[in-house]
């Protein structure tokens, strides 16, 4: 692994060099998507019926580049907020003279800091559109193998125990992740364990205590879970500093770790992380934060929100670099506007074509 992330780092350090007639000046066109969910998806923030989102087009010599930011209410983002700041920012996009991902990204980062989600669709475009001018799969522009992936969770929102048994029963998966936060969580997986032999994670959202983690992470050994997610509230470090010397199992950060100065709080609190693309700024720093978290022996996941073939797709290119992935957000969709990567009973399935492999449907 450590290997692996020394030639991404190399390469893109080459294609920085010997690509730097590929200027990144590009038109950008603003795409505004409603994404209906096949059925409700509850976690500790709420009930979500459908997602708004927005598609980002990067166009330049016949191509195009394509990324994606996903409004969320409980973060503060909406279609109309992520539409407004790119058009206020459209000279800068369009006019930039980045001739590589990274150096477009470092010219936008001062002016769309403040906008994690925006910066990563645009970052994700650029990388896009990058490997389209190169003639070649996106992982293979960042130096990368797909000979051995990490297979993808499912994840299984907060529901009554008869409807989660029934929906492990239907899909059949080798993975679940399983939101907690309820009064009966230790319940619910005892229940569900009578239904599957498949692996479990478990993803609290903030909705534990210190005393309630490490009781559920003794009784969630006994029944197969992998790992913990987020139990805690995502400043309580003092408690997690507990959870991590107590836990029965490894706990892994994600409203904890959303940035790359992050990871270094978490050694020593968490045995790993779960990165998400939109919340830290797209492909240029989830690199950064996966090589942080290497140096420091911290596990790497990269998680999603709900999100269509786009934004799942940028996460399939970075899979040769995790030891966890949970791309599973465009299976929750009644209809996906796009196509690209995709999961075949968790096994990650690349879109075809150069760049992302990804487009959205005409």
């Amino acid at each position: 692994m450590v290997t692996r992330l020394i030639l991404v780092f190399f390469y893109r350090q080459v294609n920085i060099l010997c690509y730097s007639t590929f200027m990144m000046t590009q038109q950008l066109t603003i795409h505004p998507l409603t994404l209906p969910l096949k059925k409700p998806f509850t976690i500790a923030h709420g009930t979500f019926h459908t997602r708004e989102a927005v598609v980002v087009e990067l166009s330049a010599d016949g191509l195009s580049g394509f990324g994606e930011a996903t409004a969320i209410s409980y973060y503060g983002k909406s279609v109309a907020t992520f539409k407004e700041t790119l058009e206020r920012n459209r000279t800068i996009i369009e006019n930039s003279t980045g001739h590589h991902p990274v150096q477009f990204y470092q010219q936008l980062y001062p002016h769309l800091k403040n906008h994690p989600f925006l910066l990563c669709a645009l970052d994700v475009a650029a990388h896009d559109l990058w490997a389209k001018r190169l003639g070649v799969p996106l992982y293979q522009a960042l130096g990368l193998s797909i000979d051995e992936l990490p297979i993808s969770n499912f994840t299984l929102g907060i529901a009554s125990i008869p409807q989660m048994v029934a929906d492990i029963q239907a899909l059949d998966l080798p993975i679940y992740k399983i939101k907690l936060g309820t009064k009966e969580d230790v319940e619910i997986i005892t229940a569900l364990r009578q239904h599957t032999p498949s692996i479990f994670r478990v993803d609290a959202n903030c909705a534990w205590t210190v005393e309630e983690t490490v009781a559920n992470a003794e009784a969630f050994k006994e029944l197969g879970v992998e790992f913990i997610e987020q139990p805690l509230a995502k400043d309580n470090w003092e408690g997690m500093k507990t959870v991590y010397e107590k836990s029965a199992l490894p706990v892994i950060a994600d409203e904890s770790c959303q940035v790359a100065a992050d990871v270094t709080l978490c050694h020593q609190h968490f045995h790993g992380i779960n990165i998400k693309l939109m919340k830290c700024g797209g492909i240029t720093p989830a690199l950064q934060m996966i090589q942080q978290a290497k140096q420091l022996n911290l596990k790497v996941m990269l998680g999603c929100m709900t999100e269509s073939s786009i934004g799942i797709s940028a996460i399939a290119h970075l899979a040769p670099l995790l030891d966890y992935v949970d791309m599973d957000g465009a299976m929750l969709l009644a209809a996906d506007p796009a196509v690209g990567a995709y999961l075949d009973k968790g096994r990650i399935v690349y879109g075809k074509g150069n760049g992302l492999g990804a487009s959205l449907v005409a």
